[in-house]
């Protein structure tokens, strides 16, 4: 999902990923692994992490993830990751020189290594792969991600209630699905609970940029949002509300030690239990290329860091949505929707991922309009 040197391109590698040369790989002629393991042999494990291993954001909660597998499984398995790996021709060297130094399995988890992945799994049939974020599977590549925005609603839902300005501000790295329905699910659960609440947003075309998203932060807090959030990697919008005495939605990790009094609630992916089965299922044998998409009901997302001062009938609004989310009884995209300029998106039912994948739309609550050439 994340970059450091190739922040910028992520834009365009995913409205051209279906132009990327893939076609060229006849990735359906690939017969299923087979994994050979000496007698006694570990299953060799690696992850190929975007960003660097930090305190918190998008690579931490998947170095996390790689913890928690380690402890589960302890010495059935040995692990490894390379950080701080730019998407594009770096991320091909790296996952191709992991396959050759006899890694069993690789986890990729960005969308840009995607094409990447999948031509190295062209040439190592007998390695497994899962890339994360991306869509795009083999016989030996299976593919893993969240609806994150599932979070996102129930934190629109504390931001509503907790607002005197009925106004949020959301820093945000690129106009792509992902995080469109992101901002749209925070603004629709607001909006369940406050029918005046807006939601600002600042692009900031870079996933980890600290200086950038505290100036938009500092915008966002000028045009009068009293809670703010975002979808970038670091701490530096929690950092800022800290600062100003607003308040905050953390994202990816829990940011409390940032900010313990603007820290309203984190939306946090947890990955250790997905990492855990996948591990313990090519240990088995019994692995096969799948797409997994999980959520509130699987535990890949979660809210943590609740803020103590929270009214309690806030923290019991919230938990009982959740069950209801985790039940299937409540979506944040169910019922009638409309842009929030006027065209009716949705007319009834929940929206389906297929659909949600090509959300490319503000809805009824966001201010402004999307860039030009978005999603």
């Amino acid at each position: 999902m994340k970059s450091t040197v190739a922040h910028t391109k992520r834009r365009a590698l995913v409205r051209a990923a279906t132009l990327l040369p893939l076609a060229a790989l006849n990735l359906g002629a690939l017969a299923a692994p087979v994994i050979r393991r000496a007698p006694g042999q570990k299953l060799r494990v690696a992850f190929v992490y975007v960003s660097p291993v930090a305190q918190a954001g998008w690579t931490t909660q998947h170095e996390r993830g790689r913890r928690v597998m380690q402890a589960a499984l302890g010495d059935k398995v040995e692990s490894f990751y390379v950080e701080n790996v730019p998407e594009g021709a770096d991320a091909e060297r790296v996952i191709r020189d992991l396959a050759n130094q006899g890694y069993h399995l690789i986890f990729t988890p960005s969308f840009g290594f995607m094409n990447p992945t999948l031509r190295v799994a062209q040439e190592f049939p007998n390695t497994i792969f899962e890339q994360g974020t991306g869509y795009r599977t083999a016989a030996n590549v299976g593919t893993y991600n969240a609806r994150y925005y599932e979070g996102r609603y129930l934190a629109g839902v504390i931001a509503g209630r907790a607002t005197r300005t009925h106004r949020a501000g959301y820093v945000a790295a690129f106009p792509i699905p992902e995080v469109l329905q992101g901002i749209n699910a925070f603004t629709r659960g607001a909006r369940s609970v406050d029918p005046k609440f807006q939601t600002a947003v600042v692009w900031t075309d870079a996933w980890h940029d600290p200086g950038r998203e505290r100036d938009a932060a500092i915008a966002l807090a000028g045009q009068g949002a009293d809670v703010l959030t975002h979808h970038t990697d670091t701490t530096a919008v929690v950092q800022f509300a800290e600062e100003r005495k607003l308040m905050a939605v953390a994202y990816c990790s829990d940011m409390a030690s940032f900010g313990p009094n603007a820290q309203l609630v984190a939306v946090t992916h947890q990955w250790g239990g997905f990492y855990t089965r996948t591990v313990q299922n090519v240990l088995d044998g019994t692995w096969a290329s799948t797409s997994v998409l999980g959520g509130v009901r699987d535990g890949m997302i979660e809210l943590q860091g609740f803020n103590p001062r929270l009214a309690p009938d806030i923290r019991a609004q919230v938990d009982a949505r959740q069950r209801d989310i985790a039940s299937g009884r409540l979506h944040p995209f169910m019922g009638a929707i409309r842009s929030n300029t006027g065209q009716l998106v949705q007319a009834k039912g929940s929206m389906s991922d297929d659909t949600l994948a090509r959300m490319n739309y503000f809805v009824e609550g966001v201010l402004g309009k999307l860039p030009s050439g978005a999603s």
